[in-house]
């Protein structure tokens, strides 16, 4: 018998066990699922998160003032916040000029790339008590139409919606804010300040003043 006559008889007597392979298919295709499949912790996060947009998308649109979104920050180790629509953005306070012959509550100027703006501290404005050690090394830049400053924080905490509803619109212990300036306060003692007030009061313009 020849190579050749050899090799024909070794490839006829191969046999594909065709069920093997599927259980071998069908092995790899579990330990793949295995591998991808989510942990308990995981799955949780990923429902809430589905639930979350969800509920987004479930609500009307005839029902989204019923919400407003705020950016929350620290001061004095006391939380607040203003309606994000008037915060142009958000920067870490560096250099500082002060300026002479004006209240104290005005904290001095800044250049913010090319533009100048004066930065207020609403703890004395407000003249709010000091509290401890602050840091006052945030600065929100509130804007609305052509009324631009900045006001200082401690800390930026977040951006957060809060229901309307669950504002309350005045807190007889809170000393220091007038009314006019609050809009209000939730069961969380979170201070929401009237940003667009404060922008229009001319005790804070003092941009005549910074030429």
């Amino acid at each position: 018998m020849n190579t050749r006559d050899q090799k024909r008889q070794k490839k006829s007597k191969t046999v594909v066990d065709w069920r093997e392979v599927e259980q071998r298919l069908e092995a790899a295709r579990i330990a793949i699922e295995h591998i991808w499949a989510p942990t308990a912790g995981e799955t949780r996060r990923i429902l809430q998160e589905r639930a979350q947009t969800l509920a987004l998308e479930a609500v009307p649109a005839e029902a989204a003032d019923e919400w407003i979104e705020v950016i929350e920050f620290l001061l004095s180790y006391e939380t607040y916040a203003v309606a994000s629509e008037y915060v142009r953005e958000v920067y870490p306070l560096e250099d500082i000029t002060q300026l002479p012959c004006t209240p104290a509550f005005v904290r001095g100027i800044v250049n913010l790339r090319g533009e100048i703006l004066s930065v207020i501290d609403i703890k004395k404005f407000f003249d709010l008590p000091e509290k401890g050690l602050t840091d006052l090394n945030k600065v929100i830049v509130l804007e609305y139409e052509d009324m631009v400053f900045g006001i200082l924080a401690d800390a930026i905490s977040g951006v957060r919606r809060i229901l309307r509803a669950d504002i309350q619109p005045s807190l007889p212990t809170l000393a220091g804010i007038q009314e006019d300036y609050l809009q209000g306060v939730t069961a969380a003692r979170v201070v929401i300040l009237d940003a667009k007030k404060l922008l229009a009061d001319e005790k804070l313009i003092v941009q005549e003043e910074v030429r």
